[in-house]
Order: C-alpha cells, then structure tokens, then sequence
C-alpha cells in the first residue's frame, strides 16, 4: 500500500512540476477567457499603441459609433442638397456635419493605432443599430421636399442622436480607454442638447 502511495504522489508532484514550468514561461501570456474586461487588455502590446490602453468596449463602441455618425453626415448632406427647406434646419445640418465628420477620423484612427479592424465582424455596416435609418427610410428622406423633408429630417435625426447617447453611455460606463470615455461624455452632452433643439424646432414647423 505505501509504494502504491508513493508512486501516485510521484506522479501527482511531476504533473505539479510540469504546470509550474508552464505558468513561469515569460511567452505563455494570459489565460484563455481573461482578455475581456479592464485586467486583460494589456497582453499585447501591438494592441496597446495608446499609452493608457483600450479594452473590448472602446474597440465596440468606434466600431459602431463610424457607420452610425456617417449615417447622420449623409442625412445632413441630403438635406443641405435640398432647396426650400428652413434656414434652422439647414443651420442644424451643418452643424451636425462639422461635428460628427473629424469624430469619424478621429474614431478611425484610433481603431489603426489599436491594430483592429474600422468594421465590426459582423459586417452589418451600422445597419440594425439603435436609431440607425433603413435604406427606405433614407429614400424617404432623399425624396421629401419643403416642410415634409425638415419634418422628416428632425423626427428620424432625434431617434439617431438617442441610438447615439444610448450607445455613448455605454463606453461611459464600461471603457477604458481616457480619449473614447471622453469622446463618449461630449457625444452624450452634445447631442442630447440637439435632441432638445431638434424637438423645439419640430414644434415650430
């Protein structure tokens, strides 16, 4: 019985051996499952390109924050290609534009500098997000004229500007990375004033 002992304790101590020589190799990096979340984003440094690293979130959050701004750039150009259409609104189309065009460069290079990809996985492109126009919506748009397309323009801009805040509280409460966090709090403080402004002007038309 005491040799039957010793020879499973040997091979219970040599398998010990083996996995500590496993967690010592300086090239094993992290566990499987353990790059999620703040503690695991820093494994890799040519992910890491900014100083105070980026996680799942911030990568998510530029990602889909791209196509659904460059949405509202296009809802912008239609309406500034339109004739009759208030000056309030076009002033608003404007705005909008100026503000949402260098956030896309900005968004864009940030995912080139984290070595991942400007488009998602899913290659939806922004389509089904929150707020986020059909290609018939847009056709609607493109095909209003006067007081119907101002209309049209401010309801379908309100529910993208909340997709948008809903999607900017997100990276608020779960990103890392200090630009992304930012960028979020000034998307929500931006555009939530819009949504006000938008809603105002819906009343007056």
């Amino acid at each position: 019985m005491n040799r039957t002992h010793f020879t499973v304790t040997g091979a219970a101590l040599a398998a010990l051996l083996a996995l500590a020589g496993c967690a010592s190799n300086p090239g094993s990096g992290s566990m499987p499952g353990m790059d999620h979340g703040s503690s695991g984003t820093s494994v890799s440094p040519s992910a890491n390109s900014s100083d105070a690293g980026h996680n799942a979130a911030d990568t998510m959050f530029a990602q889909m924050m791209i196509p659904h701004h460059s949405q509202a750039v296009e809802m912008s150009d239609v309406m500034l290609a339109k004739a009759d259409i208030p000056a309030s609104i076009t002033d608003l189309a404007v705005k909008i534009k100026d503000a949402q065009a260098p956030e896309i460069e900005k968004m864009t290079g940030w995912l080139k500098s984290w070595n991942v990809p400007v488009m998602g996985s899913s290659g939806h492109g922004g389509h089904g997000m929150d707020g986020m126009l059909s290609e018939a919506d847009l056709q609607k748009l493109r095909d209003a004229q006067g007081v119907e397309a101002a209309k049209l323009f401010l309801t379908q801009m309100i529910a993208h500007h909340e997709g948008a805040v809903t999607m900017a509280k997100t990276e608020i409460a779960q990103g890392k990375n200090p630009e992304a966090v930012q960028l979020g709090k000034d998307i929500v403080t931006a555009q939530e004033a819009e949504i006000r402004e938008m809603r105002d002007l819906l009343t007056g038309l």
